[in-house]
């Protein structure tokens, strides 16, 4: 690799990882397995080590995390929060053990723990007093959360310790409550949690204590560090004194050899251990060595985490689709057969790119192995050739590319791995994105027209569709458009917009090739935006008037982790479809078409009416049309092939009063 290429896979790997980093420390959501996320800043780390005039201070191997958010109120840590480096072979460890021994010499001790799979905090007592837990946030500041802490039955409120100690560990749920806790929602008749760690993650920033509080939630503490005892060992041990619960997993061995020792023996034990881990911490046991080492970007040289393989499992590959994401990229998702992978379902798999679709050899109707560690979008690891049928379908990208998305055009720039919609950039693809999630066929929010939308966006206000409920009076006034009673007209209209009908929310997605009436379908078939997410293709071939290319663009948008990321803001901040039963409307089961110009209203809203009364309405003269209604100057053709089906029509009089209308 030239320096040229490092430095561009340099800046996507950056970007990639600062998507999954803001997820996963910031909401608390994953958009990407961890053990993929791990491999990703691994060759990061690799690419700056190898040309380090390439680092730069916004690089993901420079801090941690991301930023926190505003619900809560910030704390600045005392001491940076860091992470720890990974490796993930014997011979990348004792690389990390002979560049410390040029440092410091040989190492005496080490000390080893596992690494917990849940949410590092900060407890701060004084004077013995419980005083303060704080998230780890970016590292530097996080979230003020002791109102929820303190609800955790194994936190001490109080300890025998003078001045002011410093407690960090990680905030999980035990794999056997996380069960009796999913049994509890399916007995509710509520959707079950993706994974224990999530789950504790939420649970913790809950502004309500009372939910946290009936979470079965722990605190395992890893670190002191206040006082800064001799060794690692020593701290744990006076944790433990002091009332704290550890992993109970911590050795100390005088030797590296004995230390990869403990790492076989973990591996085939820790599934029988009560919460999920992904690895263990190795550290040097002497502090003022592992303190003296001091700290390479974000990380500390005395320590590292080594990771376990990720869970795997096999599958079959039963299309792949081509999802548009925020900025234009058009990125391949395999659409697999459903299965079960490190605690949750798996449904799609990311292709990355054309390359490496072509890398794999993956066919439609492969079966391959994929690989996760966590509740997000896979990978495939490899295909198994022996297993490929004979009619095994090999996917040509640009082929796809003109099937699924007819309407537009792809170029591949030079020395990009990825296909691009030509002349669109993404802020125009945002301005587009908000000005119809705003329309009137969609969840038409008044204040919300295209100058507007390019003001809010051009200003830095909103980066995302979910930007526009954390937009605040203040912030809009600021804009030269908005006097202040305008911009509290806005900001209503947006928050008026909350609780949508489902039929609504769907069509204001964007998704393409899915049209109002299509969304309306989407919506009384699945009733639910989450039962539609995990809809399959079978799923949705079974739709009337839903075929093959639009289950693909449905199965697209969803596969892609933007929008995902979206829809799990958009619930954060408080928009909840509402599902409305069509079947006992008026008109339910009727299919009508408006064609012409009405005076007393224009189509959308004549349209709209009679969804309203659970009416369907089609573009096209069919045998199973309920009527023509018909304003000024209707379609010829339509006309005719009503005429020749015997397809009933109505004046614009008849139509008000079908609906409900004075004239």
């Amino acid at each position: 690799m030239t320096k040229n290429e490092a430095e561009q896979r340099i800046l996507r790997l950056r970007k990639l990882i600062d998507d999954y980093r803001y997820h996963y420390h910031v909401l608390d959501k994953s958009i990407m397995s961890e053990a993929a996320a791990d491999s990703l800043k691994h060759e990061l780390s690799k690419l700056e080590k190898q040309y380090p005039d390439l680092v730069t201070p916004d690089s993901p191997t420079q801090r941690v995390a991301g930023r926190p958010l505003d619900k809560f109120e910030k704390v600045q840590h005392r001491e940076r929060m860091i992470s720890l480096s990974d490796v993930f072979s014997k011979d990348e460890l004792k690389e990390w053990d002979n560049s410390n021994t040029k440092l410091v010499g040989p190492v005496q001790e080490y000390f080893t723990d596992i690494k917990m799979d849940g949410l590092a905090c900060a407890l701060h007592y004084q004077d013995g007093v419980l005083e303060k837990a704080v998230t780890r946030g970016d590292g530097m500041v996080g979230e003020n959360v002791t109102m929820n802490v303190r609800t955790i039955e194994n936190v001490p409120l109080r300890i025998d310790a003078p001045g002011h100690v410093e407690v960090r560990g990680e905030i999980v749920i035990f794999k056997r409550d996380f069960e009796e806790l999913n049994q509890q929602q399916k007995k509710r008749g509520e959707k079950p949690f993706a994974n224990p760690r999530n789950l504790a993650a939420g649970s913790i920033r809950q502004l309500n204590p009372r939910v946290a509080a009936s979470r079965r939630l722990r605190f395992m503490a890893y670190d002191l560090v206040e006082p800064n005892l001799a060794k690692h060992s020593e701290a744990y041990a006076w944790l433990r004194k002091m009332g704290f619960r550890t992993s109970g997993e911590d050795h100390v061995f005088k030797s590296l050899d004995a230390v990869i020792e403990e790492i076989k023996r973990l591996e085939t034990t820790r599934a029988t251990l009560p919460f999920n881990t992904d690895g263990m911490v190795i550290k040097i046991n002497d502090r003022a060595i592992y303190q003296k080492l001091g700290i390479v970007g974000k990380t500390p040289r005395g320590a590292v985490a080594y990771k376990y393989p990720a869970e795997e499992s096999s599958t079959i590959v039963r299309d792949i689709v081509i999802s548009i994401g925020r900025t234009g990229a058009a990125t391949p998702v395999a659409i697999l057969d459903p299965v079960v992978v490190a605690g949750s379902t798996v449904r799609h798999a990311s292709l990355h790119n054309a390359d490496e679709i072509a890398r794999l050899d993956v066919r439609i109707g492969d079966t391959v192995i994929i690989y996760k560690a966590g509740d997000i979008i896979p990978q495939i690891k490899e295909v198994l050739l022996s297993l490929r049928p004979e009619d095994a379908e090999k996917f040509d990208y640009e082929a796809a590319l003109k099937r699924q998305y007819p309407e537009l055009e792809f170029e591949r720039p030079a020395g990009e791995v990825v296909y691009r919609v030509k002349g669109e950039d993404s802020n125009l693809i945002l301005k587009r994105a908000i000005e119809y999630y705003a329309s009137k066929p969609a969840l038409n929010i008044e204040g919300l027209g295209e100058k507007n939308v390019a003001a809010l966006v051009d200003a830095g206000l909103v980066h995302s569709i979910a930007d526009l409920y954390r937009l605040t009076i203040p912030q809009v006034a600021s804009l030269g458009r908005f006097a202040k009673l305008s911009a509290k007209k806005l900001v209503q209209s947006v928050e008026d917009s909350k609780h949508p009908p489902l039929a609504k929310f769907i069509a204001a997605l964007g998704i393409r090739h899915v049209g109002t009436q299509t969304a309306v379908t989407l919506a009384q078939g699945f009733s639910t935006i989450e039962k539609l997410q995990e809809a399959t293709e079978d799923d949705l071939l079974k739709m009337p008037d839903i075929g093959k290319i639009v289950t693909e663009s449905i199965l697209a948008w969803f596969a892609d982790e933007d929008n995902l990321k979206l829809l799990e803001e958009l619930k954060g901040l408080g928009v909840e479809p509402q599902y409305v039963d069509v079947a006992s409307l008026p008109l339910a089961g009727q299919s009508y078409i408006v064609s012409g110009t009405l005076e007393s209203m224009g189509r959308e809203e004549a349209e709209d009416r009679l969804r309203a009364l659970g009416a369907s309405v089609t573009s096209g003269v069919t045998k199973t049309t309920t009527a023509l209604i018909l304003g000024a100057k209707p379609g010829k053709s339509k006309l005719e092939k009503a005429e020749k089906l015997g397809i009933p029509t109505l004046s614009e009089a008849e139509f008000l009063k079908l609906v409900q209308v004075e004239g």
